[in-house]
């Protein structure tokens, strides 16, 4: 089990436990996360679960596959450490992952 912190862009955040294997896109919508809409499921077509994944776990969340970055075109105010959380998959190693969720999805 991974604790997985998201930090609404007002400064609140939610601390959910995420099991191996799923997604943080799925750990968000099953604990009821404000602000990851997941409007396609975690098909990679949408942009309504980006994320703002924190310094110092951009490394271990891992890096963008094309088909994301190409989604990411799509996403509000993109910044370097944007993810989607539909294609970060939850490991023992990111037991503690904390990511700021973006004011608005489009």
């Amino acid at each position: 089990m991974a604790k997985i912190t998201f930090i609404q862009h007002n400064g609140t955040s939610q601390t959910v436990d995420a099991n191996p294997g799923m997604s943080v896109m799925e750990a968000a919508v099953k604990n009821a996360v404000a602000g990851i809409d997941a409007d396609c499921g975690g098909a990679c077509a949408c942009a309504t679960c980006h994320v703002y994944v924190e310094p110092d776990w951009v490394e271990k969340a891992g890096k963008r596959s094309d088909m994301e970055a190409d989604m990411l075109d799509f996403a509000y105010e993109v910044r370097e450490n944007s993810r989607l959380s539909c294609q970060i998959k939850v490991t023992e190693g990111l037991d503690g992952l904390t990511v700021k969720v973006p004011e608005k999805q489009f």
